[in-house]
């Protein structure tokens, strides 16, 4: 079901208002994985991920329609969605970066599909390619979630530009 409801004629806000307005929801942190056709492999960060549903198991998240690897993540029929835990910031940061080689230093298995997990997770996602839906700037992947697994541990959260390491006793 698709309804659109009228808009307003004028915003009242620029687009860096309305990113430090995003920037107080505090989010966990992903870091996205996938194999190219040749073998190699690719990352990137994103704190744009929900679940969708139980039934099937679906989950989401989106890239930017000019970032690089848009071609590579779209015609690609499975990916990993790595959550990560508190002491993982440098992942973060490491596969937000315009670093070639993302995966240097960096301790991971292969999922069933042969897609990295890395090493210390919380948890992981494998996914199905499921759909894409372009919105403004951004493609929205819909991942079909064929396994996962997960760690109890404190997790990395974003907010307000930052990282954050929540004092959370995990049971």
């Amino acid at each position: 079901m698709h309804t659109r409801s009228p808009r307003s004629e004028k915003r009242e806000f620029d687009t860096r208002h309305f990113r430090d307005a995003l920037s107080q929801f505090a989010t966990g942190v992903t870091v996205i994985t996938t194999r190219l056709a040749d073998g190699q492999f690719l990352g990137l960060t994103a704190s744009s991920f929900n679940s969708v549903s139980l039934d099937p198991p679906l989950i989401l998240w989106s890239l930017g329609t000019a970032a690089n690897s848009l071609p590579v993540f779209s015609g690609n029929s499975h990916y990993v969605v790595n959550i990560l835990s508190a002491e993982q910031a440098w992942l973060a940061e490491q596969f937000a970066s315009r670093k070639t080689d993302r995966f240097a230093g960096v301790d991971y298995t292969l999922s069933r599909t042969g897609h990295p997990i890395l090493t210390g997770a919380s948890a992981w996602f494998e996914c199905h390619n499921r759909s894409r839906y372009p919105e403004g700037d951004h493609v929205i992947f819909v991942g079909e979630v064929e396994h996962c697994e997960f760690t109890k541990q404190a997790p990395l959260v974003f907010h307000s530009g930052q990282f954050l390491r929540p004092p959370i006793e995990i049971k």
